[in-house]
């Protein structure tokens, strides 16, 4: 693979207009097609083989034209001080509002709360619930605009309203946060290269591949169903590996100039060797992302295979654009050791002989191998402590800043009918198959109506054909509390003997239900996903290293810092530690995606680390080095790198905590404290400390596997034979005159 990549390396860097024309090509024609696509809504939700999503089916099909899984609002209206909601004027304003929000070219009904006795006991509070024909993702902007606008009316009569549910539910805007990042990614490149141009590359190159990624997502969106949502990740992740990415080979770009090479040779060179280590860093992100296929969620699928794509765009772009700009910029782009003058390069080449920052630490690690790993490993396991009360669930209008109109109705909706009304149940009772229907919707509401836990129980609701009925239930607990979810298993629970009884079975549904099982999905998806992933990517990380152990330990170093970055991100979000600093306004379970994420994600970029560190002294080994100089070697060529890659890739992901979504601030958390942990304490502590007590051994292959494995060159031993042909033909021109 080396002498492959480093001849097309060579030729990106020669051809170097022909590569940026294909490149600049790809791009436009991606933001033709983007801008020519139809606006896409945000793609459907569904979440195959739970029992909220059968009863969701099982409704489209019963109950025709009711969007049973259409978003809904609720408008609440609080009277005056002093004053009732029965009040003539009051009153008069409520019956205003829900005559204009029942206008709407998307909905499907809207209940008087005079009619539907959506009064509380003591007269102060009314709703009115409005139901879509399509889910909040989809809603239409001219719908919200006018739900808000139809409070906004109703407030001006003195009443205080608010407006709760999905219907307002928007995708948050990130553009700032990307900007947090690249302004820091920005300087983080001029200090590691002690130049302008060499720093704009890798800001240049990730720009267009995340450019080229999110438009041709942009441009499919609407055919696929990928939504607006989809974007997202794939942004996130694309600029993260597109800058670590070029870093990599304009790195190596540098050192093989300071070893004398020509400026085409040495990017060759470059991309023969890092670029090697590019494409199995990418390889391991592509199958981080594209394994979450594996939980059958199709919106999480969409997410990871569009993101996959976006890092394939950035490893093709480092191997073939960035040595062609390389051609482009020339000599202003310095040799290692060297800066620009405008950067202090004088100051630079005085301290050209010092061993760096990466040779010391590497040095200190090798001679205290022993209480490095203890200290660190210490360390990552008293962060992860927190991990072991996780409680897993799914933001809702009662996690929302206390300053948002969803945040408010959840509170007046607690205060006036209590904390279950914000998560009521539907129970979906399919009596196709019984005798008599309507005793089997009696026995139901009965059953239900006798369990802990329950407050009221709505009439059987039925339809046409009188062979399906509705019942709305209502908690006595909030809808993320672990009451309500075990209200939710007893009530499937009851249903296995009523069945039994009536020949009806009983279907649990509804946003809070559906919540439930999304969480219960990723659970029971966790572990066969971590072992999907690790397992590939142990694999070929044999392949890479030629070792058992080198892969080993990679992969229990991800445990671990995963594992403590899951801990701080319950001690911040569900203990509240440091959550003002955070700007967290309310605690509650992790987020149901973030621990099955947090693998994916993190895996991926950890490896980038990884293979780019341990190549180098996998290469500085097989030419000869002993175990613990390859060590030294790696860091003093690979530690400043691998330093500001992380950097970068923190600064961009905290970014997004600054996100007034609690979603999008636990995920920014969550993957810069990850990256912090794998990149500080695991690659450039662990992971010297433990190849320097296992010295020799760490590189040990048994012989039979060493046959077995296609050797892929990572280490570039086909550059080292090319430089000996080479200097054999010197050597022979010289003995014939020539």
């Amino acid at each position: 693979m080396a002498t492959f990549l480093y001849k097309l390396g060579r030729l990106a860097f020669r051809r170097r207009h022909f590569a940026a024309l294909i490149w600049v090509a790809l791009l436009t024609l991606a933001g033709v097609g983007a801008a020519s696509a139809p606006v896409a809504g945000s793609s459907s939700f569904s979440i195959p083989g739970t029992e909220a999503q059968k009863a969701f089916d099982l409704l489209e099909s019963r109950f025709p034209g009711m969007s049973a899984d259409g978003a809904t609002a609720r408008v609440v209206f609080k009277a005056p001080a002093g004053e009732k909601m029965a009040d003539k004027d009051n009153k008069a304003a409520v019956k205003k509002a829900v005559k204009v929000l029942g206008t709407g070219s998307e909905v499907t009904s809207v209940t008087d709360p005079f009619k539907v006795h959506a009064v509380s006991k003591d007269g102060t509070i009314a709703y009115a619930s409005v139901r879509y024909e399509v889910s909040g993702m989809e809603l239409k902007d001219a719908s919200k605009d006018a739900l808000e606008a139809a409070a906004e009316d109703a407030r001006h009569s003195g009443l205080t309203v608010e407006v709760g549910g999905d219907a307002l539910q928007a995708t948050p805007e990130t553009g700032s946060s990307e900007v947090i990042g690249i302004a820091i990614a920005a300087v983080v490149l001029v200090i590691t290269f002690g130049s302008l141009i060499a720093a704009g590359l890798p800001l240049l190159t990730a720009l267009i591949g995340v450019g080229i990624g999110v438009s041709t997502i942009t441009a499919l969106a609407s055919a696929l169903d990928l939504g607006s949502t989809t974007s997202t990740l794939a942004m996130m992740i694309g600029l993260a590996v597109g800058i670590d990415y070029a870093l990599f080979i304009v790195s190596r770009y540098r050192a093989e100039l300071a070893e004398g090479r020509e400026r085409e040779e040495a990017a060759g060179r470059a991309v023969g060797t890092a670029g090697s280590a590019v494409v199995f860093a990418g390889l391991t992100v592509v199958i981080a992302l594209v394994g979450l296929s594996v939980v059958n969620i199709p919106m999480l699928t969409k997410m990871g295979v569009a993101a996959a794509g976006t890092v394939v765009i950035a490893v093709l772009i480092a191997l073939t654009l960035v040595p062609a700009l390389l051609g482009y910029v020339g000599r202003r782009v310095q040799p290692a050791g060297q800066k620009s003058k405008l950067l202090g390069g004088g100051r630079a080449a005085k301290k050209a002989d010092k061993p760096n920052m990466g040779t010391r630490w590497a040095s200190f690690v090798v001679r205290r191998p022993l209480a490095v790993l203890l200290l660190g490993v210490i360390g990552l396991g008293a962060a992860a402590v927190p991990a072991a009360s996780l409680q897993l669930g799914l933001p809702d209008d009662g996690s929302q800043p206390v300053s948002t109109t969803q945040r408010r109705a959840y509170d007046l909706l607690s205060d006036g009918f209590g904390p279950g009304f914000n998560g009521p149940l539907m129970v979906v009772v399919d009596a196709k198959a019984s005798d008599a229907p309507k005793t089997a919707f009696s026995t139901v509401h009965d059953k239900i109506e006798d369990l802990k836990g329950v407050v009221s129980v709505s009439p059987a609701a039925p339809n046409k054909a009188g062979d399906t009925a509705m019942i709305t239930v209502i908690p006595d607990s909030k809808p993320s509390s672990v009451t309500t979810e075990d209200l939710v298993h007893t009530i499937r629970g009851a249903g296995a003997g009523i069945k039994a009884d009536t020949d009806a079975t009983v279907l649990v549904t509804g946003s809070t239900a559906m919540n439930i099982d999304f969480s219960q999905k990723l659970n029971d998806a966790l572990i066969p996903y971590l072992a999907l992933v690790v397992g590939l990517a142990f694999l070929l990380l044999i392949i890479v290293f030629r070792s058992i152990l080198v892969p080993l330990k990679a992969a229990l170093g991800f445990l671990l810092s995963v594992t403590a970055a899951l801990g701080a991100v319950v001690a911040v979000f569900q203990w509240g530690w440091l959550s003002g600093l955070m700007g967290v306004e309310e605690t509650g379970p992790i987020m149901s995606m973030m621990p099955i994420f947090m693998v994916g994600v993190v895996f991926g970029l950890a490896m980038d680390y990884e293979v780019f560190l341990v190549t180098r002294m996998r290469e500085a080994f097989v030419h000869g080095e002993k175990p613990g100089q390859a060590i030294v070697t790696g860091f003093k060529h690979g530690a400043r790198v691998v330093t500001a890659a992380a950097v970068i890739m923190i600064a961009v992901f905290s970014g997004f905590i600054g996100s007034s979504e609690s979603m999008i601030k636990m995920i920014g958390f969550g993957l810069a404290i990850a990256v912090f942990f794998d990149a500080f304490v695991v690659r450039m502590a662990l992971v010297p400390a433990v190849l320097a007590l296992l010295g020799k051994r760490a590189w040990w292959l048994p012989k039979w596997l060493d046959r077995l494995l296609p050797n892929v060159d990572v280490e570039g031993e086909g550059l080292r034979a090319l430089d000996e042909r080479t200097d054999d033909g010197d050597h022979d021109r010289k003995l014939v005159g020539v």
